[in-house]
């Protein structure tokens, strides 16, 4: 059974039953029934459909965004936002997965040579409870306007997104087995996974879930891409515009009461700005407002579930014990749900847990670095590569984000997903990459075409 609590109340909200062998084995095959004719369809045909998704979801946003709240805490407002977002993937792979996947030409000594890109058949999105509609598009609008049939397993904590997703399809008219969410524990995936008819996988979550399906999915020879877990720097530099930054690396770190793999949870500042930075952070953060998700005037949301409120609340009180700074918050709150404060630390070295480990919640940390060299250094030093951004004058701030290890640089802005560019990390932060042409092309056979007669050099 998948029950959804709510976490500003700790109440129940909704219980689904898992799918038994035989309801998988249902879905699995019109999944497979359904891959011959989408591939079929032309890229305006398929795009027509998707784009009718967008209009749905657009007109649907505050009925569907109340399920993220409800589930996992998000704001009003975000889970909005998150549901206008979705509709906007759908509508760039519409526009764009023709160009995307278009022949490549070749030449070698075919008359003609090229690469053309084929689909899969069904592929397998098993996707975390952080941002539920939005990286479920991350997922399924690619892989379908490349002609696969998608099959999404949500958190079994928001099983109700889940159903909402299937509804937005089915409401549309969209073909049967197109697009089908798996009602799941985890144990259960595996076996979906190992599956012949699904040929990809793509894992969002920690680095440890992703290890677990990178290693069943290798064993079955199929290819995944994974996105999983950061710790990302953000480093300012002494010629900063901290007026433009502060507000932006806040609105980062706290975005989804912080539950974000890209936000910037690592800021480290040069000795020369490093007080006037925490005492700008320290303004900034103390006028967010904790509260109901469900008030148009909350800033922060509750945490997704009781026992991620205790990891973290671990997390600042040993780096506190560690000589951390308490600066803001930092204490758990009596009442109901599974709140906790916007928090700030100050003093933070690369010992403590809030740098080695990723925070997952309203937790900001300023490190100070005695130089740019030292400030790289402590950017690199992590398991992790997700992505990063630095602030500064153009020139200075490039060329030190050149030396940071991470999928994705930014210069005088927040890291953020986006349709049109790749993302994704290296290290324990996963492989592969989501969105632009480069993520479509993770769910497609890239064939190579030769055709005779040979031509003579």
């Amino acid at each position: 059974m998948l029950i959804a609590i709510d976490p500003s109340s700790g109440e129940e909200v909704r219980r689904v039953k898992c799918d038994d062998t035989a309801a998988v084995e249902a879905k699995l095959a019109a999944a497979q029934a359904a891959a011959g004719p989408w591939a079929q369809r032309s890229f305006a045909q398929r795009a027509e459909l998707l784009r009718t998704v967008a209009t749905y979801l657009r007109d649907h946003r505050d009925q569907l965004g109340a399920y993220m709240t409800e589930e996992m805490g998000k704001p009003q407002r975000e889970a909005v936002g998150e549901v206008d977002k979705a509709a906007w993937c759908a509508e760039h792979y519409a526009e764009h997965a023709a160009s995307y996947l278009a022949d490549e030409e070749l030449a070698s000594d075919a008359t003609r040579s090229y690469v053309r890109y084929q689909p899969l058949g069904p592929v397998l999105g098993v996707l975390p409870w952080n941002a539920p509609f939005w990286l479920a598009f991350r997922f399924c609008a690619p892989a379908l306007m490349a002609g696969n049939p998608a099959l999404i397993k949500h958190d079994s904590h928001t099983p109700g997104c889940a159903q909402a997703l299937e509804q937005v399809f089915a409401q549309v008219g969209a073909p049967a087995g197109l697009f089908q969410a798996l009602y799941l524990e985890n144990p259960q995936v595996e076996a979906v996974i190992q599956d012949s008819r699904i040929h990809a996988v793509s894992f969002t979550g920690s680095s440890r879930g992703g290890a677990a399906v990178a290693s069943i999915a290798g064993a079955a020879l199929k290819p995944t891409v994974l996105e999983l877990g950061g710790s990302d720097p953000s480093i300012l530099l002494p010629d900063a515009d901290l007026d433009a930054a502060i507000p932006t690396i806040c609105l980062s770190r706290m975005i989804n009461a912080g539950q974000s793999c890209i936000a910037a949870k690592r800021i480290i500042a040069h000795a020369s700005i490093y007080d006037d930075v925490v005492a700008r952070m320290r303004t900034h953060l103390s006028g967010l407002r904790l509260g109901d998700p469900r008030s148009a005037e909350t800033d922060i949301g509750p945490i997704a579930r009781e026992d991620l409120r205790a990891e973290l609340h671990r997390q600042v009180q040993d780096s506190v014990d560690a000589g951390a700074v308490l600066e803001l918050g930092g204490t758990l709150p009596e009442g109901l749900g599974y709140f906790y404060p916007v928090t700030l630390l100050s003093n933070v070295s690369p010992e403590m847990s809030v740098f080695r480990e990723e925070t997952f919640g309203p937790v900001a940390v300023v490190i100070r670095a005695s130089d740019e060299a030292h400030a790289v250094a402590m950017a690199n030093d992590s398991d992790y590569g997700l992505a990063a951004s630095v602030w500064g004058s153009h020139d200075a701030a490039w060329a030190l984000g050149q030396q940071i290890a991470t999928g994705q640089i930014v210069i005088n802005g927040i890291v953020k997903t986006d349709p049109r560019l790749p993302s994704g990390g290296i290290k324990r932060s996963g492989y592969g990459r989501e969105l632009g042409p480069h993520g479509i092309r993770a769910f497609v056979n890239a064939q190579q075409v030769w055709i005779g007669p040979k031509q003579d050099s």
